[in-house]
This record gives C-alpha cells, sequence and structure tokens, in this order.
C-alpha cells in the first residue's frame, strides 16, 4: 500500500461520529460536540457528538441489561464468544488499510513504511491479539480442591459484570483491543471511554462490533472529555473500572472507585524508564535500541527510555553515534514518504514538551540535538538529545511525553541500577550488553514490570506488561490480563456413602 493510495481510503464526509450505544449510533443527550483536529495539519476533520453523564448512564444500563442472568450474552457458550471474537478480528482485517490512516490522520502517527514502526505495526497487533484472546474464551478454568471430610469442592472463574474502560490517545486502537480482548472473552460487557484527542477509530469498531454479530449492550464507545471519565468510574453499577493514562488520573481513578462501590480498578499508568548500556554493550545495538526507545510514536509511549545511562567508558562514542543518528530521522505528516517521526497529539502535548525542553536547558543540561519546532505548521518537535543531565533535574524526573532524550553517565553497574531504581516509576527498562548472565542479573535487579534486553518496546500478545509502583497495578496481555475480569467462586457439596 502506496501514501498515495492510502489517503484516497478515508472520506470524512462519512466517519462515524455520535456515540455508540445498545449497538446504535446516537446523539448525545445535550447535543453537545467537539472538534478533532489533524495535528500535522492543526485542520479540523470534523465534529464528534460528546458524552456527558446522561450518556453515561444510558451506556452503562445496556450493559448492565446485556450482562444481565438470561440474556443472549450470559447464555453463549465460549465456544460463541471466540468465534464472535474471531469474526471481529476478520473485519478489522478487512477494513485496516482504511483503519490505518484514519488512526493517522486522527492521531498524527506515521502509516509505517518498509519496516517503519507506525499505524501498520499497531493494526498488527490489535488483530494479533483480538485472535489471541478469542483463543483464551473457552478456556476460562476453575478448579476440583480437595479438602477435608467428605465433601466435593471445586472453584470456578466468573465474569466480573460490568466494566468501565478509559483509554489513552497515544495507541488509541491498539489499547482498545487490549482491553477488549479479556472482556469479550471472559463474557463481561464494557462502556468504554475514549479520549478526546482521538476518537474516530474506535467508532468505526464500533460498526464492526454490531457487524460481527455481538448482541446489544455488549460493547459501548463514548467519545468525551475526563467528565465522562469520572462518570463512568464513579458508577455505582460499573463492576471494574480500567485505566490507561497518566498516573496523576490514575490516582483519581482509585478515588473514585473508593468513594462509590469499591469496584475492581487495574491501572496502566506512566513511567521514566531506564536504559542502561554497559560498558560491553555493542555500539550499533545499543544507537538503534535508544533511537527505538525513545523516538518510536515521537516519543508518546509510556515505557519510552528516556533516561539512557551509559558507561563513562563508552559514553562519549555512543551520544556522537547518537546524535548522528538521529539527524537522519525523517520529520513529516502521516502522508509523505519514508516518515519517521510524526507531530505531537495536539497543541497541549506540543506546548508541554517545548516547556520541558526550556526547563532542561534552563537547569543546566546539555543540548546536543533539536531542542525546537519542525516547520511552521503541525506539532512537530525536532528529536532532542541532552548529556551532562543530573538525577534531579525536571527532565531526569517528570515523564515528558515526547521526542526528548536524555543521557546519563556511571561509573558501575551497581551505580546504574541504584538510580535506575530512584523514581516512582516502574513500568519498563532494558540493558544493553553482550554478556547474557550480566544482562540478566541487571534486568532481575531493576523493579520494573518489563525489563527488556538488547531491545526495547518490543511486545507480544502472550507477554504479561504492567507496572510496579506509581506505574499502575494489573497486567494486560497473555493469560494474566483474563484474571482483571474474573471472580473466583468457591463452591462445596457434602457428599454421602463412603469416601473413597
Amino acid at each position: 500500500m502506496t501514501t498515495k493510495s492510502a489517503t484516497n481510503k478515508v472520506d470524512i464526509s462519512k466517519l462515524e461520529t455520535r456515540l455508540f450505544i445498545n449497538n446504535e449510533f446516537v446523539n448525545s443527550v445535550s447535543g453537545n460536540t467537539f472538534e478533532v483536529v489533524n495535528p500535522a495539519t492543526e485542520e479540523v476533520i470534523c465534529s464528534v457528538q460528546e458524552a456527558g453523564h446522561e450518556d453515561v448512564d444510558k451506556a452503562v444500563t445496556a450493559a448492565k441489561a446485556a450482562f444481565a442472568v438470561g440474556s443472549h450474552w450470559r447464555t453463549l457458550n465460549g465456544s460463541d464468544r471466540r468465534d464472535l471474537m474471531l469474526k471481529l478480528a476478520n473485519l478489522v482485517e478487512r477494513d485496516r488499510a482504511f483503519l490505518e490512516v484514519l488512526e493517522a490522520m486522527d492521531n498524527g502517527k506515521p502509516i509505517g513504511t518498509d519496516g517503519r514502526y507506525g499505524t501498520s505495526v499497531d493494526l498488527h497487533l490489535v488483530i494479533q491479539y483480538l485472535r489471541y484472546a478469542a483463543g483464551h474464551a473457552d478456556k476460562v478454568l476453575g478448579s476440583q480442591i480437595p479438602v477435608d471430610g467428605h465433601i466435593f469442592a471445586y472453584t470456578r472463574k466468573e465474569p466480573v459484570g460490568v466494566c468501565g474502560a478509559i483509554i489513552p490517545w497515544n495507541f488509541p486502537l491498539l489499547m482498545f483491543a487490549w482491553k477488549v480482548g479479556p472482556i469479550l472473552a471472559t463474557g463481561c460487557t464494557v462502556v468504554f471511554k475514549t479520549s478526546e484527542k482521538t476518537p474516530l477509530s474506535a467508532l468505526h469498531i464500533g460498526k464492526l462490533i454490531k457487524e460481527a454479530g455481538f448482541p446489544p449492550g455488549v460493547v459501548n464507545i463514548l467519545s468525551g472529555y475526563g467528565s465522562a471519565g469520572e462518570a463512568l468510574a464513579r458508577h455505582m453499577d460499573v463492576d471494574k473500572i480500567a485505566f490507561t493514562g497518566s498516573t496523576a488520573v490514575g490516582h483519581k481513578i482509585e478515588q473514585y472507585a473508593t468513594e462509590s462501590n469499591l469496584k475492581k480498578v487495574t491501572l496502566e499508568l506512566g513511567g521514566k524508564s531506564p536504559m542502561i548500556i554497559l560498558d560491553d554493550a555493542n555500539l550499533e545495538t545499543a544507537v538503534n535500541t535508544a533511537r527505538a526507545g525513545l523516538f518510536l510514536n515521537q516519543g508518546q509511549v509510556c515505557t519510552a527510555s528516556s533516561r539512557i545511562f551509559v558507561h563513562e567508558s563508552i559514553h562519549d562514542k555512543f551520544v556522537a553515534a547518537m546524535v548522528q543518528n538521529a539527524q537522519g530521522i525523517n520529520i513529516a505528516g502521516y502522508d509523505k514518504k519514508d516518515v519517521d517521526l510524526g507531530p505531537l497529539v495536539d497543541n497541549i502535548q506540543f506546548l508541554k514538551v517545548l516547556g520541558y525542553i526550556k526547563n532542561g536547558i534552563e537547569e543546566g543540561a546539555t543540548l546536543r540535538l533539536g531542542g525546537h519546532r519542525h516547520g511552521n505548521k503541525g506539532y512537530f518537535i525536532e528529536p532532542t538529545i541532552f548529556t551532562d543531565v543530573k538525577d534531579d533535574m525536571v527532565i531526569a524526573k517528570e515523564e515528558i511525553f515526547g521526542p526528548v532524550m536524555s543521557i546519563f553517565k556511571f561509573k558501575t553497574d551497581e551505580e546504574a541500577v541504584k538510580r535506575a531504581n530512584t523514581t516512582k516509576y516502574g513500568l519498563a527498562a532494558s540493558v544493553i550488553s553482550e554478556n547474557g548472565a550480566r544482562a540478566i542479573s541487571t534486568a532481575h535487579q531493576i523493579r520494573a514490570g518489563t525489563v527488556w534486553i538488547n531491545t526495547h518496546n518490543s511486545y507480544d500478545a502472550g507477554l504479561p506488561f504492567g507496572g510496579y509502583k506509581e506505574s499502575g497495578h494489573g497486567r494486560e496481555l497473555g493469560f494474566e490480563a483474563m484474571e482483571n475480569y474474573l471472580e473466583t467462586k468457591t463452591v462445596m457439596l457434602p457428599l454421602t456413602g463412603p469416601k473413597v
């Protein structure tokens, strides 16, 4: 698929902009709308219906009815849910080219050609994960447990109920898939609240949900601001809330759940991921991994390797090679050829990142590359590299969520690990070394949910993903994701006759 043909696949006049409730697209109760902006051009794409409290109530009511005992959804076999999910995956695959362009237009990320990252990679992962999760739908197992006495005892896994899912703007479709996969596989129902920055691709998925044959109310999709997310997190008929986003908002989600009905909560939050480059690292591997770790998706990744710790013996060589490599990054809109780096998602994020760059300069870090706006239209920022960064600087401590790399120097492995762990976050990390035993030992000492060795930002549907500390709790992906949406029930039955 060429970029030129891709741009012809989205007819803006035919985009779905309404809320998806009970298998129907409807206007919001208030009639309020908000504009969706193309971050590469700063032009309005369209206006979308804005969900309010009343719309949240309607969607939750629909999800609750779909989960009721005796409903069509509750009476389906696990194999039936599996088949519906596989059909959904097939429909996403059918519409893949369209969704790649729509996601790029809405979010700003490249489409991805010739092995480059972009929405083409996201769609591959979406389809892969939907099929992976579908495979678990008929494999949710309890256990028969031997107990004292003449008693038959077992556990069964049951769906937790009505779920709320609040997803972010940096990977809209992929985060939708990471939530909807285990929710549907376990037999729950869901109300999604998408980001006001990137609502369009999820609304198209609503069309596919209905086309696939899911019963009304099983999946509901609301576009809106944080107030709608709060209403969802506080709703007394929601049994479980899953949130991906900032740590600051994650604290609020916990508060809302506690102040309402003590609903279950899983959180995938921010990060300030360290990359430790040991003195025996292959320089080419280190540079390429650091580039992918930080500049992928314009640095708008919760696992971005924004703290690069380099052994003092190879620090200068690494910096020179890293700067040279980053100078070759091609910055452009999604509809151009050979794009490596697109715009940030909106003006808010654009100004925030520029503010961090200014702060880094003012605090004494050395700006080795970039640091400015790219061009005069769109929310583009040059790949930016700082050296001489101190651990107590703002750019060293706070999640920037942009193409800003901070490079640190260290003397010993022990020092690197200690400094890497000196953060409130614990989402991910990486170690670059030619010595496998040394790398594994270092990885085991880092307090993070995922530690990569000689790679970064690599994911697989079967590998659990989540954070330590203030990077959240609970896991996405793998079978552990299913556990987030299951309750365990114990059943006991006294037996008659001789005990054998």
